[in-house]
């Protein structure tokens, strides 16, 4: 595409060269450049993309996008602009013609619920035959593609290279998962989204590498309703008035607590032999009865919000009654090992609100015994270890202390962190470092009416170790063992 074209509706000052150039690509990655891409250096938490310049002109691109004044050699065009990120999210959306613009978006934001939330979306509007697309934390899907991705929301120019590739494999709608960091990246800059949805908002991601104040997080939050033709959210959730500030759009309201047009009434949670789940009925926008085969009340929010959504754009009730009962999402309150004697869960849970919300659903059951298998981040605040600790201790008969992705620090020095929570609360815990023998130890001592609780993995396949990804599937330990020993 010509570079006059890509830079259109951009505010940018021309430094050096022409803007009579076809480009290639856009790369921001100077590693990957080739020759006739468009470089963007992007200023990072870990790295300045400024820094890379001289290998991206070493890699031959013609062109690099700034945000400083830098002494630049070289046979190519220099164009400054306020804020590189933005401009990548600008230049993308041109680049791939636009592919939002003939697709609806539906957008979910939220503290927690995002992930379960767009896959209960996705299969609703699937079963209804609609040709649907996602984008979220565990991966891009579409038709039968499946691409992995390394953040809740991608970086704008995989945003727009991925509805690109919907849009002309007969995709009509996509769910995305709009975190609020994505939002102060400018990740989802450029987007118009049919309709805008809130799980929830809490006190949470506040960090040097998030968020600076719960302020900002909730100011980002807010942008995506800014941009939502029509709005879903829960009416329940902490925050409102903030999250919506200046919103305009239409709003439709879903909860258990509080009257809205879609209230969850007559809660029942389902412990038998073959599911953990919930069946509940409805008044409002629609006067049923719905269940779900995950469990939790916080489920019970993320379908609330499903139907909510699926209702507004005109899915039938039995559709959505019908697609509810299929849903199972990768590594979020996941059934992974169900026998006639106990129940495994699978979940990814690792903020302080999700891992409240997980021990306290699944202590509502009532199980003989909720052992827990956990261990803690590497390079990550003490803080967030000593709560981990302290809310899995206060919840669990039994907590089996583990190996998560260690990073670079030592396995011991993190789960010393995590003893101070369980010493806080008396908790009784055992510690096996090898969390596939810590796995196997809980499996083998299971007794009838345990729920088994694996946290913090979710949906990985691996373990972060000292800079090496080492193959990790607890759902793989999970479906060895059934087979071994005839479950």
């Amino acid at each position: 595409m010509k570079l006059e074209n890509l830079l259109a509706n951009l505010d940018y000052q021309l430094l050096k060269g022409s803007l009579d150039k076809e480009i290639n690509d856009i790369k921001y990655n100077s590693k990957e450049v080739k020759p006739n891409d468009l470089y963007i250096a992007i200023d990072g938490y870990k790295s300045d993309g400024h820094d890379y310049i001289p290998e991206a002109i070493s890699n031959k691109a013609s062109v690099i996008i700034v945000s400083k004044i830098l002494d630049i050699y070289g046979d190519v065009t220099i164009i400054k602009v306020a804020d590189t990120r933005l401009a990548l999210a600008l230049i993308s959306k041109n680049y791939f013609k636009k592919p939002d613009e003939s697709l609806t978006l539906i957008g979910v934001t939220g503290t927690t619920g995002k992930t379960t939330t767009t896959h209960m979306i996705k299969e609703i509007l699937t079963t209804s035959n609609i040709k649907t697309g996602l984008i979220g934390s565990i991966g891009i899907t579409y038709n039968d593609t499946f691409i992995p991705t390394k953040n809740t929301t991608p970086e704008s120019y995989e945003i727009y290279k991925s509805l690109n590739a919907m849009q002309q494999n007969g995709i009509t709608h996509v769910v995305i998962e709009a975190s609020s960091q994505a939002f102060k990246l400018h990740r989802l800059y450029g987007l118009t989204f049919a309709i805008g949805v809130l799980t929830n908002a809490t006190s949470d991601h506040i960090s040097p590498t998030e968020h600076e104040n719960q302020t900002e997080y909730l100011a980002c939050k807010n942008k995506l309703f800014l941009n939502s033709k029509e709005i879903v959210i829960n009416n329940d959730s902490m925050y409102l008035d903030k999250i919506l500030a200046n919103v305009t759009s239409p709003i439709t309201t879903y909860s258990i607590d509080n009257a809205s047009d879609l209230q969850a009434i007559n809660l029942n949670l389902i412990n038998d032999d073959i599911v953990l789940g919930s069946i509940f009925s409805t008044k409002g926008l629609q006067n049923t009865t719905f269940k779900l085969n995950i469990p939790g009340t916080f489920n019970i929010y993320n379908a609330l919000s499903a139907i909510t959504t699926c209702l507004k754009l005109g899915i039938d009730v039995d559709i959505i009654k019908n697609a509810l009962l299929k849903v199972k999402v990768r590594g979020r309150m996941e059934p992974a090992l169900i026998t006639k004697d106990y129940k495994v869960i699978i979940d990814y849970a690792h903020t302080e609100d999700g891992l409240n919300a997980l021990v306290n659903t699944l202590s509502a059951y009532k199980p003989k015994r909720l052992i827990s298998i956990f261990g803690g981040g590497g390079n990550r605040a003490k803080d967030r270890r000593y709560h981990l600790g302290e809310i899995i201790g206060a919840n669990s008969d039994l907590c089996i202390l583990t190996m998560d992705n260690p990073r670079f620090e030592e396995i011991s020095a993190i789960n010393n962190d995590i003893k101070v929570g369980l010493n806080k609360v008396n908790a009784k815990y055992i510690e096996i470092n090898d969390r596939k023998n810590a796995i196997i130890y809980a499996l083998d001592n299971a007794k009838k009416g345990d729920v088994i609780l694996l946290i913090g993995k979710g949906h990985e396949t691996y373990q972060d170790i000292k800079g090496t990804k080492y193959p990790f599937s607890e759902l793989t330990i999970l479906n060895n063992y059934q087979k071994e020993h005839n479950l």
